[in-house]
């Protein structure tokens, strides 16, 4: 669908690749008729900071996020009569400060921020999507008290218990409109049966319902496809269905890292969409009112059928890329 609400590039993020201007122009060639510009807010802590950070201070990392918002307004205001821009961010949740440092950014920033994705990336301070010896390390941290044959189990619930009470900890307290790749806790376990671990469910359940009850939407984020041994987005088909049973509201996001991977996946999506029964797909918009949370933007259900936007039939033809998009404007 020619929507997407999560994205980066390498102008202002460290694993991403690409300018930001060269994401926003990849959107227009393909069409997007509503784009999500969102970037990791600074981190606060040197021991946070990742290994092509490492020759960043903890104050580079601010000066770099207040340049993208710079950045990303400057893009929404040239290209509005080609696109629709909501200009956003992705939260962190490594320790407590940071949910205070987001508390100071949002109000320091009340009118230059449309939304919020709300990501959690770190269990126990550690990060759980950086690669498989970081998450073990993660996961080592909870070990079992009921002997041997258990200990396994008994860790596994701990870690998953732990990573859902920080999500509901950061939703409860900043109200997300973008609940960002639920289910990422389990990147380097995609078959994990979540409902094995009725402690862990029950938290996830708790979260959804928190989420529903202020009016969040869902991402289906296509970026999971490209990791080892998922073949579906995020969240997985037994998360899918516990938020439609609950009645939540989905909405797409390609989670991009640079221009290459604009839309990247999206037809896949399409099918898991189908195979997962959901009929209604949600996009954020501007509003002249303010939310929940005094932030402009509210969700929209896209009107009619959402399997016969022409967007798909461009994509299957094989004609996405057919267009050129040149800037507007080329500032130096």
């Amino acid at each position: 669908m020619p929507y997407s609400h999560h994205s980066h590039s390498g102008q202002f993020c460290g694993h991403a690749l690409g300018s930001l201007e060269e994401v926003v122009l990849e959107a227009i060639k393909q069409r997007f008729e509503v784009y999500g510009l969102t970037e990791h807010v600074p981190r606060y802590r040197l021991e946070d900071l990742y290994p092509e950070e490492r020759a960043l201070s903890i104050g580079d990392l601010s000066n770099q996020f207040m340049r993208f918002l710079d950045e990303a307004h400057r893009l929404k205001e040239i290209y509005a009569p080609q696109i629709t821009l909501l200009v956003g961010l992705e939260t962190e949740y490594i320790t407590n400060d940071d949910l205070n440092h987001l508390h100071n950014l949002l109000k320091d920033n009340e009118r230059r921020i449309d939304y919020i994705v709300g990501s959690v990336h770190h269990v126990s301070g550690i990060p759980i999507d950086f690669d498989r010896v970081t998450y073990e390390k993660a996961l080592a941290n909870f070990s079992g008290e009921e002997g041997v044959h258990t200990r396994g189990n008994h860790q596994m619930e701990q870690f998953l218990s732990a990573y859902f009470d920080a999500q509901h900890t950061l939703i409860r307290q900043f109200q997300p409109e973008i609940i960002g790749h639920l289910d990422l806790c389990r990147l380097y376990n995609p078959s994990l049966d979540l409902k094995q671990y009725p402690i862990a469910w029950g938290k996830l359940s708790r979260n959804i319902e928190e989420a529903i009850h202020y009016g969040a939407l869902f991402e289906i984020n296509s970026a999971a496809l490209k990791k080892e041994g998922w073949t579906s987005p995020y969240p997985g088909k037994d998360v899918i269905a516990l938020i439609q049973e609950k009645n939540g509201r989905f909405a797409l996001s390609d989670d991009s890292h640079g221009p290459r991977t604009v839309g990247q996946y999206y037809l896949q999506v399409v099918d898991y969409l189908m195979q997962s029964g959901i009929t209604e797909l949600w996009y954020l918009g501007h509003s002249s009112k303010p939310n929940h949370k005094g932030r402009h933007i509210s969700p929209r259900r896209i009107e009619g059928d959402w399997r016969l936007h022409a967007f798909w039939t461009t994509c299957r033809e094989g004609k996405r890329l057919t267009d050129t998009v040149e800037p507007l404007f080329n500032f130096k």
